[in-house]
């Protein structure tokens, strides 16, 4: 019986390739670059299963006409709003993805941004790197304290509650969420945090605004001019979640009108693109989608789509089932 056919769209840390070879018939990505939209519908007519990442668009269109056929999708990565999953489980296409086994990494991305933006670590490493620094003076680079502030997360999950320990744990920060369904206080608890009822009311009394909520449509553009707006004067605004979360024009305006103080951003709109403007600032953090990227975190990912597709293939219920 012939091994079914799979489809890794980049490159994978190595254990995992090796892994997805012995047990498929697989074919890898060895340039590393990203599909082109023609490249990923001829992959679906061609392959069982298709394995992408957030760097792959996976719209309606590419589900339409002739019959495709592959069966899975097996997600590298915890967001699917790549993927138009209503299309794909119209044309009986299983989804997965990879929950859980980033929660910390990424938690620990959004607490370096956090302290990046707030004590002008970018601003600092960029001044000695370019030999500008001429010393020690009570003046230079003065930026916020974080013990003591206030945090405000919008979305509760399993990175919003990491988070929200490295904070409160951490660096003694006062800890305030907004989540879409109620949270029992007693968990919040564990946490250090206290659920309010808007996101409004986080925005007042936060001096830091963390993003942990899911992207696609239900939250395109959740933080817009008038939420930034109703940010606390001199707050700070950081996000690894999804770039869609933030409607970036009104985040550069924001900025350059002071309306905000800066932002540590991981993720954007429309990735790898990144406003001119944007990068412009010295008041912002920027990192390039490193939410996971530690090599223990990114084996783990895709240990989790072999598990997930070796069980589809062998007739059993993926154990990380989207649609």
């Amino acid at each position: 019986m012939s091994k079914p056919r799979i489809l890794v769209t980049r490159r994978w840390p190595v254990a995992v390739e090796t892994v997805l070879s012995e047990r498929f018939d697989t074919t890898l990505n060895k340039d590393d670059v990203a599909l082109e939209a023609g490249q990923l519908r001829e992959a679906l007519l061609t392959y069982d299963a298709v394995l992408p990442t957030v760097s792959d668009k996976l719209p309606s269109q590419l589900f339409e006409g002739e019959a495709i056929r592959t069966k899975i999708l097996g997600n590298f990565g915890v967001g699917f709003n790549h993927i138009d999953v209503a299309a794909a489980k119209e044309r009986g296409v299983v989804v997965t993805n990879t929950p859980g086994v980033l929660t910390d990494c990424t938690a620990d991305i959004a607490m370096l941004l956090l302290l990046s933006v707030a004590r002008r670590g970018g601003e600092g490493e960029r001044e000695v790197r370019a030999g500008a620094w001429t010393g020690w003076r009570p003046t230079h680079l003065v930026g916020t304290k974080v013990t003591g502030k206030t945090v405000g997360i919008i979305g509760f999950g399993r990175i919003g509650r990491a988070f929200a320990q490295r904070c409160h744990f951490g660096f003694g920060m006062d800890v305030v969420f907004y989540n879409r369904s109620a949270i029992d206080p007693m968990e919040a608890s564990r946490y250090g945090a206290m659920q309010l009822q808007t996101v409004e009311d986080v925005l007042e009394v936060s001096d830091f605004v963390s993003l942990h909520c899911p992207g696609g449509a239900e939250n395109r553009h959740l933080m817009n001019a008038d939420r930034f707006t109703a940010m606390k004067p001199g707050a700070f605004l950081i996000n690894t979640a999804r770039g869609d979360v933030v409607d970036e024009a009104a985040l550069v305006t924001a900025l350059e009108r002071g309306t905000i103080r800066g932002a540590g951003l991981d993720v954007y709109e429309a990735e790898p693109h990144v406003p001119e403007r944007l990068r412009e600032m010295d008041n912002v953090v920027l990192l390039p989608h490193l939410g996971s990227a530690t090599e223990e975190t990114r084996t783990a990912m895709g240990m989790k789509v072999v598990d997930n597709i070796t069980a589809f293939f062998a007739g059993h219920q993926p154990p990380d089932r989207v649609v």
